[in-house]
Parts: C-alpha cells; structure tokens; sequence
C-alpha cells in the first residue's frame, strides 16, 4: 500500500469517527434529556474496543448509535467476560454486547437484534486441519476465549476437558501460539486476522470456517420490552440505511 493510500485511509477514517460521534450527539439531542444505560463489553478488537480514540469497535459503535437513538447514553461497563455474562444475566436491564447465541446461553438473556455474523476457524503455525475431527486428532491443546461462544462449541463438538484450554480475550492467546505453549488458537476470523499482525510476521494457517454464529446486542433476562422494541427498530435501522456495513468496513478496513 503506497504512502498516499494509506493517508487517505487514515483521513476517511477520522472523517467517519466524527461522523459517528456527531450522530450520536444528534440523537441524543433529537430526545431531549437522554436516560442511563448500562453496556458490557470487552476488549475483542475489531468487534468492541473498551477505551480507544478510534471508537469501540464494530459491534460497539453499532450498539452505542442504536442505544443513542431510543434516547439513552450508554456508560460503557467492563469486568472479565465470563463474570459479565453473569452479572447481566442476573440483574435487570443492563445490555451487552457481543454475544453469539448459543443454546447454553439461550435463556439467560433477551436477545435484542444480531449486529454482525462471526466466522470461527482454528490457527495454528503448524498444521492446517480441515474438520473438527482432524483437529482432535491432531491438536493437543487449544487455545479459546476465557467465557466465550468458543469454549462452548468444541465441548458440544466432542473435545475433551483437556484439549480445551480457555485464556484471557485479546492477544494472550496469540502470544502462547507464538511461544508455542498451545498448538492452536480456535476464534472468530476477523479478531484472529486483526490481532495476529501486532503479534507477529509469521504465517498464520486458517482451517476452513467451522462456525457461522450471529452476534447479538443482548439485555438482561428481565429486562424492559419498550427497550428491547426500540433498540431492535432501531439496529435494523442502521441496518437497512448501510451504517452497519460502513461501520465494518471502516474498521475491516485498518
């Protein structure tokens, strides 16, 4: 990529930041006095970004729009996932996001609207396998998200206590595929092909997509129907308008 290029990617990215930001204001203001919510989320770049200069992440900045629209601003809340999940699940009308919706987390949560569908594949440095399978056979431990959608999958698959080995979200686990301390990392495709290049110049093999799963803006499972109606309109809104795609690529894109 020439210089030139990248300027102008860099240049239509802070343009689309304040775009993004001067929306949310406008929303805000369209609804007079906006009311508190709170969302949960985490840092798992390009999907949500905690405390960045350049947004929250795709999911992150969809939900935040799509909360600013139905009148609230939203105080971004993060605890490590899995005791997210829990809290949300529990209390009464706190959001979170994002979440696949798998059958285990089925009913302990409402499920607003799907932002983005995740791709799910397994890394490694030394063999690319080719089913889930081939990757029993062939992988001895495996690196997933500490309460994530991941975890869940391979133990409906068939693998066993041992072969799964749950490690902070974001590049820890990018790291102990490098140090060679997990023979492979299985995680969605666009955070894997987002962090891997901050880590390392290494080859990176992609098996072929196992999982397709949405991910949701979610609420607790009590949780207000007028929010819930709301912020669905108001996803598909951005939805149908092409905010969501411009959102993607604009962080895709990086």
């Amino acid at each position: 990529m020439s210089q030139t290029t990248r300027m102008s990617n860099s240049r239509t990215t802070v343009l689309y930041r304040r775009f993004l930001w001067l929306s949310l204001l406008l929303a805000c203001s369209a609804h007079g006095a906006a009311l508190p919510v709170d969302l949960f989320i985490l840092d798992a770049p390009p999907l949500t970004l905690v405390d960045s200069a350049k947004g929250h992440g795709i999911v992150g900045d969809a939900a935040l729009m799509a909360i600013a629209r139905v009148g609230y601003v939203a105080h971004i809340q993060a605890l490590p996932w899995a005791r997210s999940q829990k809290y949300v699940s529990e209390k009464q009308d706190l959001l979170i996001a994002p979440l696949s919706r798998t059958p285990e987390r089925e009913d302990r949560f409402t499920w607003i609207a799907p932002i983005m569908t995740m791709d799910r594949a397994f890394f490694s440095l030394e063999h690319r396998v080719s089913s889930y399978a081939e990757a029993k056979k062939v992988y001895r431990v495996i690196g997933v998200g500490l309460g994530s959608a991941q975890e869940e999958i391979l133990r409906t698959q068939g693998f066993s206590h041992e072969q799964i080995y749950p490690l902070t979200i974001g590049d820890n686990p990018a790291q102990m595929l490098l140090k060679g301390r997990i023979d492979a990392w299985f995680n969605g495709v666009p955070e894997s092909e987002y962090i891997w290049p901050k880590v390392s110049r290494r080859k990176l093999l992609m098996s072929p997509v196992m999982s397709t799963v949405d991910l949701y803006l979610a609420c607790s499972k009590q949780c207000s129907a007028e929010l819930v109606q709301g912020l669905r309109e108001a996803i598909e809104a951005l939805r149908s308008d092409g905010t969501l795609a411009r959102i993607r690529k604009s962080y895709l894109s990086q």
